[in-house]
């Protein structure tokens, strides 16, 4: 459908000026509203730009870039009960807290046995994984056990307590959208989805189930895509956060493909010879030209920066396993997540 927007200027009578930009309207006399004196000023703070200058503020380096970022798990092997935040807010010109991406903060959970840990962020969307050992979480009161593969996943106003078993130490990986919150001035009140517990047992079932399939290693990735039920639009495990438990088996590649939101990739078990590769664009055979290489470490983690094409390799002999998370529920709503895939077989 086309607007002929000269078709305005015609049907009230020829009266250009009243829609001309250029020309300033009929002054006003206040004084007989009685508003004299009243009005205040407010533009302080008005800039203008023409607009190639302000167009692409990431590639004129007034908006930083989402830096490749590795974290190992030597962060929280050992050591007391804590919270150590993947932090990358000063790469990012962030002041204001803590975050591993605009949207995104990741966080190594370190759980001594017998002891817990509080959690209460501002924001709409949590996910936790549990790296190793057990426990129970208490959630506004309600109780639920976790395990070692177990995911939880936990909306807004979640108050709760983490709670390692006596017997062992607890590692967990917690990622929620705090960060964005902070940047949209927003506080989070409203639950869009029900505290959900995805159980290890299940999603290993289920991604052995698609492993099994005789052109699984065709595929671009060989995992399970996790989803709340009440995500049918995006179907991702939050209306916020996108999570993928994937498979990389022995002396495979899983070719490239690119996105617009940011990865925080935890990495399971993973032998030497494990890693991506994250470039710019792609050769005229769908190869990464001129990649950044990121070796897999068991238990780290790393961050993929959005646009970037990524492929993953395991050249180890063994199979190696790994967790996505991403803010692709958000991108998904917002129709900019612009997935992208290399067409080489």
């Amino acid at each position: 459908m086309s607007i002929n927007t000269a078709l305005a200027t015609t049907e009230v009578g020829g009266e250009r000026d009243r829609l001309d930009p250029t020309i300033a309207a009929p002054v006003t006399n206040v004084a007989e509203y009685g508003f004299e004196g009243r009005f205040e000023d407010w533009a302080e703070d008005a800039r203008y730009y023409e607009y190639s200058k302000a167009a692409n503020p990431i590639g004129s380096g007034h908006t930083s870039k989402v830096p490749i970022k590795a974290f190992g798990r030597d962060l929280y092997a050992d050591g007391p009960s804590r919270i150590i935040p993947l932090d990358l807010s000063s790469e990012l010109g962030i002041a204001d807290g803590p975050a591993t991406s605009p949207a995104l903060v990741a966080n190594f959970m370190r759980i001594r046995a017998g002891e817990r840990i509080a959690t209460n962020p501002n924001a709409t969307s949590q996910l936790y994984y549990v790296i190793s050992g057990r426990g129970f979480s208490a959630v506004n009161g309600r109780l639920v056990r976790w395990e070692k593969g177990d995911f939880l996943t936990l909306p807004a106003d979640s108050r709760a307590t983490f709670h390692a078993d006596s017997g062992s130490d607890a590692a967990l990986y917690w990622v929620n959208d705090e960060p964005l919150l902070r940047h949209l001035g927003a506080e989070a009140t409203e639950p869009r989805f029900r505290a959900t517990k995805f159980r290890r047992a299940d999603a290993v079932a289920r991604l052995d189930e698609i492993a099994s399939r005789p052109d699984a290693n065709d595929k671009s990735r060989v995992s399970v895509l996790l989803a709340n039920a009440e995500e049918e639009q995006t179907l991702t495990i939050t209306h916020v956060l996108w999570a993928m438990f994937g498979l990389l088996p022995p002396d495979q590649e899983q070719r490239p493909h690119r996105h617009q939101s940011v990865a925080l990739d935890l990495i399971l078990d993973a032998e030497p010879g494990c890693y991506t590769l994250l470039g710019t664009r792609l050769d005229e055979r769908g190869n990464i030209v001129n990649p950044t290489r990121v070796d897999w470490e068991a238990g780290g983690a790393f961050v993929t920066p959005p646009g970037l094409w990524h492929a993953h390799f395991n050249e180890s002999g063994a199979p190696a396993h790994l967790i996505p998370i991403q803010d692709a529920g958000l991108q998904t709503y917002l129709r900019s997540l612009d997935i992208r895939f290399s067409d080489r077989r």
